[in-house]
């Protein structure tokens, strides 16, 4: 009877665990999602124009309907005005998709790749895209990961597009992707003005921004390091900021190694 008695006591203590388990994950789901919604309201709802009452969008419909459409030179600003903005949106919108689908912990794709040759692909379309901001690359030994391609690439190139973002022209950049004990790790150096101290511990929030002015004016969400952190996160990876030596700003990614055999088993 005492054994009987101590089992059912004993999976009735684990129930109320699992339990409070369970209620301790909705609570922090719901926390994530009100802060996501929170943030992605204010986002909306910032004025990015000079007319504080009106969305950008708005206030160029307003100017075509003042007048710019009969002056050629006027018209042509407000239609790329409107696209702009458009644009930005709508890069908005992607991105929170993203994050909220990368909030559910959905897995990555399991597929065998190469991290160093998504790294020159990245780096060979960044040097193209922007040659004023050099890149050298370096690695490429035991550097294979398992993971989702497209994903590891937004994140090296999001990287790269926070250094053209926020240096200026001529910065060099350094990208490096090793492997250090079971791990293969990615490395974004470069060489321009760094980060503040004060701003280091929140450049992986959702729309921070060190500098708001510089990144309104180059189309900027705030959530390009969100979702690089929130990538690797899902990878099962860590990823860290400190100073470049001499100045600059280093990005550091380490993500598990793929065991070859053994991965190469598990995606098939």
């Amino acid at each position: 009877m005492a054994v009987a008695l101590n089992s059912m006591l004993g999976r009735i203590e684990d129930a109320f665990h699992e339990r409070d388990a369970t209620e301790q994950e909705l609570r922090m789901t719901q926390l994530r999602l009100r802060r996501f919604v929170a943030d992605a309201s204010h986002e909306l709802r910032s004025p990015v124009a000079a007319v504080s009452a009106v969305s950008a969008v708005s206030a160029y419909a307003e100017l075509f309907e003042l007048g710019a459409k009969d002056r050629p030179e006027d018209l042509a600003k407000v239609i790329r005005g409107i696209r702009s903005e458009s644009a930005r949106m709508g890069r908005l919108v992607d991105e929170l998709l993203l994050l909220a689908r990368l909030d559910e912990d959905a897995p990555a794709a399991k597929v065998a790749l190469d991290l160093g040759e998504l790294v020159d692909d990245a780096v060979h379309a960044a040097t193209a895209v922007a040659p004023e901001w050099p890149i050298a690359a370096s690695g490429r030994v035991d550097t294979a990961v398992i993971g989702d391609a497209v994903r590891l690439r937004q994140v090296i190139d999001n990287l790269l597009l926070n250094v053209r973002t926020h240096t200026p022209a001529g910065t060099r950049t350094d990208v490096s992707v090793t492997h250090e004990g079971g791990s293969v790790v990615l490395r974004v150096v470069d060489h321009g003005p760094g980060i503040d101290a004060q701003h280091r511990a929140a450049v992986f929030e959702r729309f921070f921004r060190a500098d708001t002015s510089r990144s309104r004016a180059s189309g900027g969400t705030g959530l390009g390091l969100a979702i690089v952190a929130a990538i690797v996160h899902n990878h099962g990876g860590q990823i860290d900021l400190s100073d470049t030596a001499g100045g600059g700003a280093t990005f550091t990614i380490a993500l598990p190694m793929a065991r070859v055999e053994a991965d190469r088993a598990l995606v098939h």
